[in-house]
C-alpha cells in the first residue's frame, strides 16, 4: 500500500523553462556578488562546485561539498560571500517566479492538501541543490508552500542528489518508510524514475519531460499533470487510518 507520496518540484509541480531559468538564475546571483569576485569567475566556479556537490556521496552534506569545493576555485572572504548569497535568495532570487512566468497549477495545491488530510506522507523530493531558502521561494511560485509536508529535501540536510540511490534511501531513512510504500512523482525520466531502482513505484509527468536519451529504470505510470492528480483522486481515493 502507498502511504508516502514523493514529488520533484522543479518542473513537476512548479513549471518554468529550465534553460532560461539556469541562464537568469547564475547572472543575477553573478550580479549579486559581483562587488566580491568578477561575475564570469564566479558563474564558472558555481557550475563547477555544483556538480561536484551532484556526485557528492557523503559523509558531509551538500552544503559542505559544494562550499568546500568553490574555496578552491575562487579568491574571496567566504563568510561573506555566504551571507550575501543567501541574502540573494530571500530578494533578488525571489523575483525570477515573475520574470519567468511561473503561475501555479490550479489542481497542485488541493491535490497536495487532499493527500495530506487523507493521511499520505507528503514529501517535496527536489534534488538537493538549493539552500532551505531557495527552495522555500520556488515552493511559493508554485503555490504549494506552508503546508505540513513530512520532508523538503534542501542542501543543508541532504548528503547525495538525485539519480544516486543513497539520496531515495536518505528519504526513506528519514520519513520511516519502505519503498513499497512510496510513490516518486516527477518529471526527469533518468533522475526521478531512479527511485524505481529501489523498489518505489513511479510517475513520470510528460508536461515538462526531461529525457537525456540514457537507458534508465522506466516508469510504472507515466502521463501529464491533469492524468497525475486524476490518478492520485482514483488510485490513492482511501485514506490511511
Amino acid at each position: 500500500m502507498i502511504r508516502a507520496v514523493l514529488f520533484d518540484l522543479d518542473g513537476t509541480l512548479v513549471r518554468f523553462d529550465p534553460d532560461r531559468f539556469l541562464h537568469e538564475y547564475v547572472t543575477s546571483l553573478g550580479r549579486a556578488v559581483a562587488h566580491m569576485v568578477e561575475p564570469r569567475m564566479f558563474i564558472k566556479a558555481l557550475l563547477e562546485s555544483t556538480m561536484v556537490m551532484v556526485a557528492n556521496t557523503g559523509p558531509g552534506t551538500n552544503r559542505e561539498a559544494f562550499w568546500s569545493d568553490i574555496r578552491n576555485r575562487i579568491d574571496c572572504d567566504f563568510d561573506e560571500l555566504e551571507q550575501v548569497t543567501t541574502a540573494y535568495y530571500g530578494t533578488e532570487f525571489a523575483k525570477l517566479g515573475a520574470s519567468l512566468g511561473v503561475v501555479p497549477h490550479p489542481s497542485a495545491r488541493p491535490m497536495m492538501e487532499w493527500l495530506i488530510d487523507s493521511g499520505y506522507d507528503v514529501v517535496i523530493a527536489t534534488n538537493p541543490m538549493f539552500p532551505k531558502v531557495a527552495t522555500a521561494e520556488r515552493m511559493k511560485w508554485g503555490g504549494i508552500d506552508g503546508l505540513p509536508y513530512k520532508l523538503v529535501s534542501t542542501y543543508e540536510d541532504f548528503h547525495s542528489c538525485k539519480p544516486n540511490a543513497s539520496y531515495f534511501e536518505e528519504v526513506l531513512e528519514t520519513i520511516g518508510r519502505a519503498p513499497e510504500e512510496c510513490l516518486m512523482v516527477g518529471n526527469d525520466l533518468q533522475e526521478d524514475c531512479a527511485a524505481g531502482e529501489l523498489g518505489m513505484r513511479t510517475y513520470l509527468v510528460e508536461d515538462c519531460l526531461i529525457d537525456r536519451g540514457i537507458e534508465c529504470h522506466q516508469p510504472d505510470f507515466r502521463g501529464s499533470f491533469d492524468d497525475m492528480v486524476e490518478f492520485m483522486r482514483s488510485r490513492l481515493a482511501e485514506p490511511i487510518p
